[in-house]
């Protein structure tokens, strides 16, 4: 599994990476593992906003349908499209090509709840 650094974590498998007032929003490694493979993802529209904890997408895989929880609040940026067209992407590169939206943030202290990715690792060994 991989967890890079530069990235903040919740406890619903999501990942942020932060880039002055724009957050970028995807799913990471352990998730698309647990997943398996993914073959459909619904995504919110550009422009639209994101609320904090709340879902604003879907993921399908072979195994399961979950919803999307949104690390942070603001306002929707951009959507990754191409995941829209290949899901399958997403099983192979979570944390670039595969990333899910563009956010700007609402309120910078939101990450503050997030996780490190030591702190992710130690919580998705405690899930097991």
């Amino acid at each position: 599994m991989d967890f890079p650094k530069d990235l903040k974590y919740t406890k619903e498998h999501e990942w942020v990476k932060l880039d002055g007032n724009v957050a970028t929003v995807g799913i990471t490694d352990y998730a698309q593992d647990s997943l398996g493979d993914v073959v459909y993802v619904e995504l919110p529209q550009e422009g639209g906003t994101v609320t904090k904890n709340e879902p604003f997408g879907v993921v399908e895989s072979v195994k399961a349908v979950s919803d999307l929880y949104s690390p942070i609040s603001g306002s929707v940026t951009e959507v990754n499209d191409a995941i829209v067209d290949t899901p399958e992407a997403i099983n192979e590169d979570p944390y670039g090509d595969a990333w899910m939206i563009k956010v700007d943030v609402a309120s910078l202290d939101e990450l503050d709840d997030l996780m490190s990715a030591d702190e992710y690792q130690k919580f998705i060994e405690e899930e097991k």
